[in-house]
């Protein structure tokens, strides 16, 4: 997906808005005895829409931020999921209780790599395993409790299901990106600046430098929601912090 590539998001948005400055340009220069009526309509429609371009971007940079702390609290909340039923397992028969720290702590790595990860190939081996450790996990508190339903055991098994629902939460949460239509909105509001940018200029070749000033304030701004909407492609991504921590805190056998 292009917008999981932030730079290439950036030299897109940096052309396409140059491009749309000098095609304003052009027009202005086909057209080059305005009116002082004409003019200062146009002043008006230019105001007005940068003004509309910078609350585009505020509300869509809040929507990065937002899904970006979202991520980051589902990670937290699978870490505490992950370490109160390593907890709980002293709650299942010995046996039992070992087969699941050991494959929790299985569990806890793939879950490190998959946030690590950015080869396609590797993750998709990464979420492979992490689906047969996930039905290993439920089949190991699973068996117990029906052999021998107690409280005790009930709780090893919420336990477990809380494990398994914090991933779905965190996957749900990394899927929840900026819808397409916001991003066509906003490309197409900056296109029309530029275009307005370029038909203000009095003198397009010797404003060729200022010409370049929206552009690339527009395509930063571009390049940092598509930084931050971005799980693993930009350069802000969620570390699993929680994760590596919990698994250094546990035991070694």
């Amino acid at each position: 997906m292009a917008l999981d590539r932030p730079l290439g998001v950036f030299a897109l948005t940096f052309l396409a808005l140059w491009l749309s400055a000098r095609l304003g340009g052009f027009f202005l220069e086909r057209r080059p005895s305005q009116h002082e009526g004409e003019h200062e309509l146009l002043n008006v429609i230019m105001s007005a829409s940068l003004t509309l371009l910078g609350l585009i971007i505020g509300f869509t940079f809040s929507m990065a931020v937002s899904r970006y702390d979202q991520r980051k609290n589902y990670e937290e909340a699978e870490a505490n999921a992950i370490g109160t039923e390593y907890l709980r397992a002293d709650l299942l028969p010995p046996a039992d209780g070992a087969r699941v720290r050991a494959l929790l702590k299985d569990y806890l790595d793939h879950r490190v790599s998959s946030y690590r990860s950015r080869d396609g190939q590797h993750l998709r081996q990464v979420e492979a395993d992490t689906a047969r450790l996930e039905a290993e996990l439920w089949s190991a508190v699973r068996q117990p409790a029906n052999a021998q339903p107690t409280p005790m055991l009930a709780l090893a098994v919420s336990g477990m299901n809380e494990v398994l629902d914090s991933h779905g939460r965190t996957q749900a949460a990394w899927w929840n990106r900026i819808p397409l239509a916001a991003w066509a909105l906003m490309a197409v509001i900056a296109i029309c600046c530029s275009v307005l940018i370029g038909c203000h200029a009095r003198h397009v070749e010797r404003n060729a430098m200022l010409m370049l000033v929206l552009p690339f304030i527009v395509s930063i701004s571009f390049f940092l929601i598509a930084d931050i909407d971005s799980p693993r492609g930009g350069v802000i991504r969620v570390q699993p912090q929680n994760l590596v921590s919990l698994s250094r805190s546990l035991p070694v056998h």
